[in-house]
């Protein structure tokens, strides 16, 4: 493009800069700024001025440099070789581009998304002469061991196939070609800001398993569900999350680090790589695509960070598996939206948030669900993205908590309170709440017991009636309670400690299948049951607190999955022995 057909830059304000007279501009449309060829989004048209914001520093670009259209908004590229990558916010590997410019990234460099010269064995699943809708699965390649990728034809191609091939091909050779003449390749683009289309949306009725006791038994969400994990500084908010990333029965994780500390960044970049991925033993990168934008990186970086990571998670779930987004955190896309609307001088919402701060957040987690996929076969999966917020003090009723709580299905709160008691995960089960019990009972009484809803209750029961309590030992001390009361607390603590905490150092604790839950629950509630009878019968409670089976109890929770149903019957027939002599 020669200079003719070029806008000019009239004005520097930080991230925002304003060009005149870009040749064919539309909202958001990709342009190169400046003599680098610096990224940039157009985010307002007045005149024949447009205001872009971007995605790289705009230290040292001058008045009167070059502005190029390339007539596409942002985009992310699709295909095999996602899965095990690093990402900055707008889709550039990291890894290379440490390779290119070292351990500091130089501006205006582009490499492409995935590995052009590596050639994947595809096995085509059609053949010449059928005719395809968008999103029809073309055929398969294996993208990492035991991992099947399901190349599919972009949401805008439809036809009847004239060519297509198996064999070894790289991302951009031709696969096949419609009787159009339209080519085929192993990936596509899409832009990030729009959602990919599917067939028809699912009411979800499956649990997003995490392995955390009190996720997936007092506040569980659905495969599809959205929850969020707003939390203050060091209440454990990225350590929750990266819990959920190993432990979870999702087959895909996206994690989108958006404007974290760069310590924490660079744990997650370090450690992921070395996890095992406890459903099969393979590293957990195998399952993992990470998005890193720290919080010194460009804020309009990190405002795509999210979209970037979202639109990844749908072309996964358009194969037919079960994605989960995760997001650190929210709170950092909306200051970087606040930066952006305060350049352009906007009006002003609460806080200093923009007026549109709700659309967006809504525009977010809308996009997750549990969809029937577009094209043939019939295939369904599912988007479950779950946010972390990061509010100011802890306060949750700044806007981005109370905008999210709004549209999410579930809050997780994190408590500073249970975080300084070395209480993890510190999740405050007065403040927590999931709207999807419900739809999930039907699942959990068939898949894991017909009593599992009765044990919630009662944990639920058990920690209500303890709350009371601590409320009254405040004013008359424990002394002053009765017998029974004094049981209510002992089972209230075993709800707490011996349910409710995990050990995320324990190989064993780390992680709490639903059936292990069960029996816990179940060993819980028939220790309160069985006290309160005793106490009835006047056995001195000083006398049931000194049984055995108190400390059995404390250790079920480190007893390894192919020893806890015995574990279980033995504390139930020693409790009940215990307190038979007791009465005697």
């Amino acid at each position: 493009m020669n200079d003719a057909a070029k806008g000019l830059i009239v004005k520097v304000s930080g991230p925002v800069v304003v060009g005149r007279n870009i040749p064919n501009a539309r909202l958001n449309d990709i342009v190169m700024v400046g003599n680098d060829k610096v990224p940039g989004e157009i985010i307002r048209i007045d005149g024949s001025d447009c205001s872009i914001q971007v995605f790289e520093d705009t230290g040292g670009v001058s008045l009167g440099e070059p502005v190029s259209n390339t007539h596409a908004p942002l985009s992310v590229t699709l295909g095999p070789g996602l899965l095990g990558m690093m990402y900055d916010g707008i889709q550039r590997p990291l890894e290379m581009l440490r390779a290119m410019s070292g351990d500091f990234i130089q501006r205006g460099l582009s490499v492409h998304p995935l590995d052009s010269e590596k050639r994947w064995e595809f096995t085509a699943k059609l053949e010449a002469g059928d005719k395809i809708r968008p999103g029809a699965v073309l055929g398969e390649v294996e993208e990492k061991q035991g991992r099947t990728h399901r190349i599919l034809a972009p949401p805008d191609c439809e036809g009847v196939i004239g060519t297509i091939n198996s064999g070894l091909f790289a991302i951009d050779e031709v696969i096949g070609t419609l009787n159009s003449g339209r080519e085929l390749k192993l990936a596509h683009r899409w832009p990030v800001k729009r959602a990919r289309p599917f067939s028809t949306k699912l009411d979800p009725k499956k649990p997003f398993i995490t392995g955390q006791r009190v996720l997936d038994s007092l506040f569980p969400i659905c495969l599809g569900g959205s929850a969020i994990l707003p939390g203050g500084f060091g209440c454990g908010k990225t350590v929750v999350e990266h819990m959920l990333a190993r432990y979870s029965n999702a087959d895909i994780i996206v994690y989108v680090g958006c404007g974290e500390r760069g310590n924490e960044m660079t744990d997650v970049l370090t450690e992921f790589p070395r996890l095992e991925d406890p459903n099969n033993g393979r590293p957990l990168m195998e399952r993992t695509v990470l998005i890193a934008n720290t919080s010194n990186m460009p804020v309009a970086a990190r405002e795509a960070s999210i979209y970037c990571g979202v639109t990844i998670a749908e072309y996964y779930r358009d194969m037919g598996y079960d994605v989960a987004v995760l997001v650190d955190s929210s709170s950092r896309w909306a200051e970087a939206m606040r930066e952006i609307s305060s350049r352009l001088e906007e009006m002003p919402g609460e806080e200093g948030y923009p007026t549109y701060l709700a659309t967006r957040l809504a525009g977010l987690y809308e996009r997750s669900g549990r969809v029937t996929c577009a094209g043939d076969p019939e295939r369904k999966g599912s988007v479950t993205i779950i946010g972390a917020v990061s509010p100011a003090g802890g306060d949750f009723s700044e806007p981005v908590t109370q905008n999210s709580q709004r549209v999410a299905g579930a809050l997780w709160a994190l408590d500073p309170t249970l975080a300084y008691r070395r209480h993890f995960p510190s999740l405050n089960w007065n403040r927590s709440y999931s709207l999807y019990t419900v739809q999930l009972e039907n699942w959990f009484r068939e898949s894991i017991s017909p009593e599992w809803q009765e044990l919630v209750a009662s944990m639920q029961m058990i920690l209500h009636k303890d709350g009371e309590l601590q409320e009254i030992i405040q004013l008359v001390g424990p002394d002053g309670l009765e017998d029974s009361q004094r049981i209510t607390l002992e089972a209230g603590r075993a709800v707490r400690q011996d349910f409710l905490q995990q050990n995320a150092f324990s190989g064993i604790d780390a992680s709490c299948s639903l059936n292990k839950q069960r029996l816990i629950m179940k060993a819980i509630t028939l220790f309160y049951k069985q006290s309160l009878n005793a106490v009835e019968q006047r056995v001195p409670v000083d006398k049931i607190l000194g049984i055995p089976q108190r400390e059995e109890l404390s250790r079920l929770k480190s007893i390894p999955e192919n020893e806890i149903e015995q574990a279980c019957a033995a504390f139930q027939s020693g409790l009940a022995r215990e307190l038979t002599a007791l009465a005697a």
